[in-house]
């Protein structure tokens, strides 16, 4: 054998040293040419250089592998053969999950990269796909425990091994094929990690149209397979894109909506999951669904909550959960029904607290799924169905025990992580729930099934008592389908939100959800419904009161504040009784000034709030508010408006737009607007200029809103949904946001109203065509 070695591979022989032959295995791999896999080299030369260079016998099992696993055989003593590979890869995938220090730090798996090096893994997948190369009649058969062990271990040399899971993704071919696999129960937790693993890395976002059968697929899922899956889809229905990234420019993502004009793969997946029947209906089930309350004496399983510590894949979880079914199924109990998790015996019953966990993390896939197709193109119609399903009632009845539940002493945590990481189950749940309730509320009138019928009830008296109109949407709320119980989903996130501590992360996602409830068309009952909760104080209390320090956070409160106070004469009157002293009211300016970014919807809204009492001033209770409130009297002032708005076209740049702080460019238009309204727009203008040369740079400012304007007609003027957002949040007319652009950027320099009026011609830059930063 060493002989005909010698003869194919002149330059081999056992003198070779076997640092040598990695460095030619590697080449041929990269190349092409020569040596590509262990099985080229003969056996007796393997068993010579594995003695040197401690390979743990990998290639020449490899090798023996290779022989056993031609196209003609029946796989037979495959499985022996790995059997004898898997512990040595296992053993360093599980240093990876335990933080092991490793003893050789520059190659810390020696193993799974030999493995991988002697041509395992390219092995392993012909083994698994060949039956698929077959006609039907002729195909080969592979044990379920073979096809088991071929994907655990492609799994730990993924996790080990540098570049694997790469190139297993570059093939589609075996990456559609895995899919296949999930049709067989027994092997479906190995598959379904495995194609995670390599989605989470495939540069091409697969097109779930091109997985054969995929209906079909996913009605034969079980309820806890349907969740699991949910982990797989998330990254295929998800824009991969940073162009959607809320930090990218709008420059960027404009002109990347520019070249492509067609559906993104995001999208096109979003629409064939839409159309496999009765997708959304079983996703609301298992979203909804209670956990099985059973409790008893637990035996070895009880070991499993220590497991747990180190165990962050709900899958892992599924194997164990898997185990316990399969005793339970051994001593005679009864499998439960789909809507409990498990029925075991009393020796082998699961921890209550693993089960809980377990349905923590299904909820948080299955949830994530929901909150991406609710954002989607398809929005509309989700709406419909998660609303006929009743999503929102099911999840408020989970909201206490489930959802927002007090963690005990014995809650699981994921390993590396505290009951207070924002990775744990717990609050990655909570985290997508209120992205949800987010997505849900945002503009659209399914928002009040987040009530129940009592609650409408009050909204229609809160209308009738003010003597306006009772809004549309209330009275068209289909009511078999709202909250039940004493309270709706939105007052319980109200109660919570006014206990949650100073520093909690989830102060930013409940004022979102709560103000998404509060965006479109102002409705004076919604607001009252809140301020009436105690909202208003709650925020003020987190600005003022408790000196808030995190960016993110003002900036949700101030957002939600705009939107509580706006046109609500009200809302002004409880403010001013809650900041009743000066040194409140200067605390609460600070905040306002320390960014402007953050603040500025609110600054929006109070200029918005300010002109509407003005026009209603013969109003006992306006004009009253209008003479007492500090927040209207500060702006008021000329002066505060003007700095205002000075300060806003200066923090932004067409360069540096982004979703964020558009809405600074926005706000100075509505000053402006209201300026215009009152003949008031030449001052503005002119007083920006004597600003500039204040400041010693002559045409600075006003080249720069010359710019933002310009990409504001470029931007808004060919998006609806943007426009009907401007529109219905300052109740002007788009058509005089789009009239009051034109004017300002008239070319026209005898134009009062034209900015380049007021720009010297030595200055003037206002032609230059916007390049991303």
């Amino acid at each position: 054998m060493a002989a005909a070695a010698g003869a194919a591979y002149p330059h081999l022989s056992p003198r070779s040293r076997p640092e040598n032959i990695l460095v030619r295995v590697r080449r041929g791999q990269l190349t092409g040419c020569g040596l590509t896999r262990g099985s080229q080299i003969t056996e007796a030369l393997l068993k010579e250089w594995d003695r040197k260079a401690k390979w743990n016998s990998i290639p020449l099992l490899l090798h023996k592998l290779y022989e056993c696993s031609h196209p003609n055989s029946d796989f037979s003593q495959c499985q022996s053969i790995l059997k004898e590979i898997s512990p040595l890869l296992s053993m360093e995938a599980m240093a990876i999950v335990t933080d092991e220090k490793k003893p050789n730090p520059e190659l810390p798996y020696p193993n799974t990269y030999t493995f991988d090096l002697f041509g395992g893994v390219d092995l392993l997948v012909e083994i698994l796909m060949r039956p698929s190369l077959f006609p039907q009649k002729k195909k080969q058969k592979i044990s379920d425990e073979l096809v088991k062990d071929c994907l655990s271990i492609l799994y730990n040399t993924c996790i080990c091994t540098e570049g694997v899971t790469k190139r297993l993704a570059e093939r589609n071919d075996f990456v559609l094929f895995l899919f296949s696999l999930m049709t067989n129960k027994k092997t479906f937790l190995q598959t379904a990690t495995l194609i995670e693993d390599i989605l989470g890395v495939k540069k091409e976002m697969i097109q779930l149209e091109d997985i054969p059968n995929l209906s079909t697929l996913v009605s034969s899922f079980d309820q806890q397979q349907l969740a699991n899956f949910c982990r797989i889809l998330s990254v295929t229905i998800s824009e991969l894109d940073t162009g959607n990234d809320d930090k990218y420019t709008l420059l960027a993502k404009d002109a990347l909506q520019k070249k492509s004009q067609n559906p993104s793969r995001a999208e096109l997946n979003q629409a064939t999951l839409l159309n496999i029947p009765g997708f959304i209906e079983r996703l609301c089930k298992l979203a909804t669904r209670k956990v099985s309350e059973s409790t008893g004496t637990t035996s070895f399983l009880q070991e499993l909550e220590e497991w747990y510590t180190w165990l962050d894949n709900a899958l892992v979880l599924d194997a164990l959960m898997r185990v316990a079914n399969e005793e339970n199924e051994q001593s005679g109990a009864e499998s439960s029904d789909e809507n409990s998790l498990a029925n075991p015996s009393a020796r082998t019953q699961l921890p209550q607290s693993m089960k809980i966990m377990h349905e923590i993390m299904y909820k948080v896939e299955v949830i994530y799924v929901l909150c991406v197709l609710l954002m989607g193109r398809q929005r509309n119609q989700v709406h419909k169905m998660i609303a006929e399903f009743k999503l929102i009632p099911g999840l408020n009845n989970l909201f206490d025990k489930l959802i927002w539940r007090k963690p005990s002493a014995s809650t699981l945590v994921l390993h590396g992580h505290n009951q207070n990481c924002d990775c744990s189950p717990d609050i990655s749940l909570k985290i997508q729930f209120l992205r949800l309730l987010q997505s849900f509320s945002d503009h659209h009138e399914n928002k009040y099934l987040l009530l129940n019928s009592q609650e409408l009830n009050e909204l229609s008296a809160i209308s009738l008592k003010a003597n306006i109109p009772e809004v549309e949407a209330v009275a068209n709320t289909d009511r078999s389908l709202v909250c039940d119980g004493k309270k709706g989903l939105l007052t319980r996130l109200l109660q919570v939100m006014k206990k949650e501590p100073a520093e909690s992360s989830f102060r930013f996602w409940q004022a979102r959800a709560v103000e998404s409830f509060l965006r479109g068309v102002t409705s004076y009952a919604d607001q009252v419904f809140l301020l009436k909760r105690g909202l208003l104080e709650h925020i003020l209390y987190c600005i003022v009161d408790s000196e808030c320090k995190s960016r993110d956070v003002l900036q949700s409160y101030f957002d939600l504040l705009g939107e509580l106070m706006k046109f609500n004469i009200d809302a002004f009157k409880r403010f001013n009784k809650y900041i009743n002293t000066d040194e409140k009211f200067q605390i609460f300016l600070n905040q306002i000034n320390s960014s402007l970014v953050d603040s500025n919807m609110l600054v929006r809204c109070i200029a918005l709030s300010l002109d509407r009492f003005e026009s209603m001033s013969d109003d006992i209770k306006v004009a009253e508010v209008l003479s007492e409130c500090r927040l209207l009297s500060y702006l008021t002032e000329g002066s505060i408006r003007m700095n205002f708005l000075f300060r806003l076209i200066n923090i932004i740049h067409v360069q540096t737009l982004t979703q964020e702080n558009v809405s600074c460019l926005n706000t100075s238009l509505v000053i402006l607007m209201l300026a215009r309204k009152k003949g008031r727009l030449p001052c503005y203008l002119q007083n920006i200029r004597n600003k500039e040369r204040l400041e010693k740079y002559p045409g600075f400012i006003l080249n720069n809103f010359h710019s933002l304007l310009r990409f504001w007609q470029q931007h808004y003027l060919n998006k609806d949904k943007d426009s009907t957002c401007l529109e219905n949040s300052s109740c002007i007319s788009f058509s005089y946001w789009k009239e009051t652009v034109s004017v300002l950027l008239s070319a026209d320099r005898t134009s009062l109203c034209a900015i380049v009026s007021y720009i010297d011609e030595a200055y003037m830059d206002v032609d230059r065509e916007f390049s991303e930063a």
